[in-house]
């Protein structure tokens, strides 16, 4: 008995009754998910399918954590969000990626070990974002990460810092900040003495209070100050404070753990605390950060007529007071507001003296999840210092750290204390500012080229004025103390949310990522250092914010639509610079639109000047976004209360076959099809399972009746495969995860040209059918176990471009996997076509004696059935054999590099053929093809090679 088949059978089965399975997958699913695709990478027809990264670099991505050597600090580590280590030797001139070899590029905390070079990285960062990924333990290395060993702690999630004993590499003890989304008791601090080979777990608090910082006495290993945390996070709300946030010390080097922020020590208490960060200077100075979630008291009123309107003011406001408001300062409200122009002063008193509105919807209007989370009054930053070792504390401060935060105080939590003066401290946030007076005051040290967020400092111990900051946008360095900072960009670190492409020629690539705006360049932009002698970076930036979806006019490329979260999209003229703001706006009256952290947006494919635009409900324009109409009701479970936009579309699809074949799909697990363009919508989802986020839903573009669903349970710390595929309509669905080891799927899409081919991305990497979707092929050739969030083609390039979450955008040439057949697995070896080469006088040469020779290359492409030997022999067109070479084939794609060397006795046979001809020895010693036309034969099946 199939038991692989019978599981998905039965898990399906469930699913159409309705039974939900949004629970965490467990550390045994993972481990057995890893293994499983380790197999398939090492089996894969694809896995020699070469793709290349093409940036962009210059706007990097989230670091979560640096470690220098003291000794040496122009060599360090940095570690990014999801996009895995990398080191530099020249102080972050160029970088190396050191976890390429291992199964995750999620990192939460790197620890270096600097005398005997051994490093541990704790997977999964501790920031709770919308894109913080789970980790799969600790990972350890003794060789710069050639090899990583799992040592570990697989259902802890999420890291925070990691401490080595100075003096001895296999004692190690960390914090556990647990699951993101879920309950978990692999939580709290750990310990091995055995390299972590065993551990033991040495402070537990709760199943929801992880560990959020660790931090030791840098001159007495057994003094350590650990924070937890009190955080509930749900795709609907996020509640990041609680009463068990608190400090915990340990004298004994992490094997006893007492809690000294208590009611009598001043620290605060209860369940306002939020996130907390320390920072050590010796045995009786220590700093915490607090992100104090407890509200301010409210400032008094005042009957001040001057005094402007808030959203406030309205809740309560009666109709006759309402009424009586000044014109002016009402339509200095609306305008202020952005609200729709028809809202005159003179209309919305008109509408509220016919009873249609109340002065209580002025508020509505204005209020979404987003709005809400900026508009709590919370205490927000806050700095305490300890002088007895944290028996006590004290607010170093007078008043409120405003604009540190900015009300994602989860997002932060780090402080840091001058190795050479206690007085000396730094806090950041979106801002990164210092103190020099113990955190009496503060000033701002942030600067037009060092990007906001900031999660990660170093201070050099030898001198203090040497930084290195890790943030959103990457990494800098000062040696003036924050005055002036070195940009270090060259890793391509991008976090992309989206991608798409243009029809020109060359195509330009578009891509929206986190907290680094949208940008735009073209597919064949050479990614290194020229830009710095040419003064003009090769990739554009269009839009700032978190860069959302991009839909370009097939018509005009400079028509671009794009925008930021939680559907701030525009209209974008890139020839003339104009920008238009087109988010559509709710009646007043009416409950606001719920709109996604990344709201989805359409062209239609049928008339370009038609856009689809995702909130709760699904509008459309028919002229550019300029106006808008509702053209369902909600097509969502209706939302949740909390303080995160929830019950909202996350995806569009229109037929191209017919106008107005329309599909959604939402955060809440709601799929729908309308057929007429919106007058009647069917909801398709209830043989599906339950409440998870429909990540795409994808019309075919090669059978009317065909539609794709993928759905993503990653924010139930579900990490099962959910792919789904329907011939009628989405009347029932066919499971086509096939043999996809265990991680949330992204995206699908359909092959431009072969309709048995899909690809699709999860959070760990990128695959391929050639069955649709009975079975899949892991691409793994130049692209490592990444998260993938988009995946477009260009269909005349026949290029496959992917967008990952943390590894910027890779790009590969899919004409030879389009024409896979039958045929292909049954012959022993099947030859494509190999592009046209220009010949050149220069092959072999090099520009001076300083420089390598300048060497041809070609590419010859094949797929062979099996295992095996296959010799390769370049033919005259007479069919006289010139050179040859034997290859190690392997089954499925092969690449083959060609410098296109001809052999001494091909030279000879050549000349004999055309005495004209003369073939005169490079300076390399290497013979070269002349022009004219050639074979390139592989055990008896050959191609054309044009050398013109």
């Amino acid at each position: 008995m199939n038991y692989s088949k019978l599981l998905t059978f039965l898990l399906f089965t469930f699913s159409i009754l309705g039974f939900s399975q949004q629970s965490a997958t467990s550390a045994d699913v993972i481990k057995q998910a890893l293994e499983q695709k380790r197999q398939l990478a090492e089996n894969s027809l694809v896995k020699n399918v070469p793709f290349q990264n093409i940036g962009p670099t210059i706007m990097s991505g989230r670091v979560v954590d640096i470690d220098v050597n003291p000794d040496l600090p122009s060599e360090f580590y940095v570690g990014y969000a999801s996009g895995g280590v990398w080191y530099t030797n020249n102080n972050g001139t160029t970088f190396s990626p050191i976890l390429d070899a291992s199964d995750t590029q999620n990192v939460g905390d790197i620890a270096v070990h600097w005398p005997t070079r051994t490093i541990y990285v704790g997977t999964g960062e501790n920031n709770a974002s919308r894109s913080s990924y789970a980790g799969i333990g600790i990972l350890k290395s003794t060789n710069n990460g050639q090899t990583w060993a799992n040592v570990g702690l697989m259902d802890a999630h999420h890291f925070a810092p990691l401490l080595i004993h100075p003096d001895n590499p296999d004692v190690v003890t960390v914090g556990v900040t647990g699951h993101l989304y879920s309950k978990n008791n692999e939580r709290g601090i750990y310990k091995t003495t055995d390299g972590g080979k065993t551990w033991k777990q040495t402070l537990y608090v709760d199943d929801m209070s992880g560990i959020i910082d660790l931090q030791q006495n840098p001159n007495n290993y057994n003094i350590m100050f650990a924070t937890s945390w009190t955080k509930d996070r749900k795709a609907w709300h996020f509640l990041g404070n609680g009463s068990n946030s608190a400090i915990y010390k340990s004298t004994d080097a992490g094997e006893t753990w007492t809690k000294v922020s208590t009611e009598k020590s001043g620290f605060p208490n209860g369940d306002g605390v939020g996130r907390i960060g320390m920072a050590v200077f010796n045995d009786n100075v220590v700093y915490a950060v607090h992100d104090n979630q407890y509200r301010r008291l409210k400032k008094s009123s005042t009957s001040d007529n001057n005094k402007g309107l808030d959203k406030g003011d309205f809740k309560s406001m009666s109709t006759s007071d309402f009424l009586a408001l000044d014109d002016k300062k009402l339509t200095t409200f609306l305008r202020s507001n952005r609200f729709q122009e028809k809202y005159s002063a003179k209309a919305v008193k008109a509408m509220v003296r016919s009873g249609k509105v109340k002065p209580a919807d002025l508020a509505k209007y204005l209020e979404n999840p987003n709005a809400v989370s900026f508009d709590t009054p919370v205490i927000g930053a806050e700095v305490y210092k300890s002088t007895d070792g944290g028996q006590t504390w004290g607010k170093t401060h007078e008043g409120f750290l405003d604009g540190i935060y900015s009300s994602y105080g989860y997002y932060f939590g780090h402080i840091h204390v001058s190795p050479a003066d206690e007085n000396d401290i730094y806090i950041y946030g979106v801002p990164i500012v210092k103190s020099k007076d113990g955190g009496k005051t503060f000033t701002s040290i942030s600067a037009e080229n060092v990007h906001a967020d900031h999660h990660s400092l170093w201070i050099n111990p030898k001198n203090p004025n040497h930084l290195v900051n890790g943030n959103d946008g990457g990494v800098n360095i000062s040696y003036d103390d924050g005055e002036n900072w070195i940009k270090n960009n060259s890793p391509s670190v991008g976090q992309f949310y989206a991608i798409n492409v243009d029809n020109e020629k060359p195509y330009n690539v578009y891509g929206g990522l986190q907290d680094n705006g949208v940008w735009v360049g073209a597919n064949n932009t050479r990614e290194n250092k020229g830009w710095h002698q040419r003064g003009q970076y090769p990739w554009k930036s269009i839009m700032g914010g978190d860069g959302m979806q991009i839909q370009i006019d097939s018509r005009n490329s400079n028509m671009v639509y794009t925008g930021f979260q939680f559907g701030s999209y525009f209209r974008l003229n890139l020839e003339t610079g104009e920008r238009r703001y087109i988010q559509p706006q709710h009646t007043l009256g009416e409950s606001p639109y719920r709109f996604n952290w990344q709201t989805p947006i359409l062209l239609s494919p049928h008339n370009q000047d038609i856009l689809y635009f995702g909130g709760n409900k699904l509008m459309r324009s028919m002229n550019q976004g300029d106006d808008w109409e509702a053209i369902s009701d909600d097509l969502t479970n209706g939302g949740k209360k909390g303080n995160v936009a929830y019950g909202t579309l996350t995806t569009i699809s229109e037929s191209p076959f017919q106008f107005g074949l329309i599909y959604t799909g939402s955060d809440d697990g709601v799929v729908s099809i309308t057929k007429n363009s919106g007058d009647t919508w069917l909801n398709i989802s209830a043989s599906l399972p339950k409440d998870l986020w429909v990540s795409r839903v994808i019309a075919s573009q090669h059978k009317k009746e065909r539609v794709y669903v993928t759905l993503n349970g990653y924010r139930w710390d579900d990490f099962k495969v959910y792919a789904y595929m329907s011939d009628n309509y989405g009347q029932t669905w066919e499971d086509i995860s096939g043999n996809i080891p265990a991680s949330p799927v992204n995206v699908i899409r359909e092959d431009s040209e072969n309709e048995n081919i899909l690809y699709l991305g999860t959070d760990n990497g990128a695959y391929v059918s050639f069955d649709s979707g009975n079975s899949w092929e892991v691409f793994s050739e130049g692209l490592p176990n990444v998260a993938v969030h988009d995946i477009v083609m260009q269909p005349d390039a026949k290029d496959l471009l992917i967008g990952t979450h943390g590894r910027s955008i890779y790009k590969t040439n899919i004409a030879n996997l389009q024409v896979m057949n039958s045929d292909m697995m049954v012959n022993s070896i099947t030859l494509f076509g190999i592009n046209s080469v220009r010949h050149s006088s220069r092959w072999g040469s090099s520009r001076s004696q300083y420089t390598e020779a300048n060497e041809p290359e070609t590419t010859i492409v094949m797929f062979s059935n099996s295992n095996a030997k296959k010799t390769i022999k370049i033919l005259s067109k007479d069919g006289d054999e010139l050179n040859s070479m034997m290859v190690d084939a392997e089954k499925g794609y092969n690449y083959l590099s060609y410098n296109l060397e001809l052999s001494e006795q091909g030279r000879k046979i050549l000349m004999k053929v055309d005495k004209e001809l003369k073939i005169a020895k490079a300076s390399n010693g290497k013979y070269y093809l002349p022009k004219g036309k050639y074979f390139v034969d592989v055990n008896g099946v050959s191609t054309e090679l044009i050398i013109k």
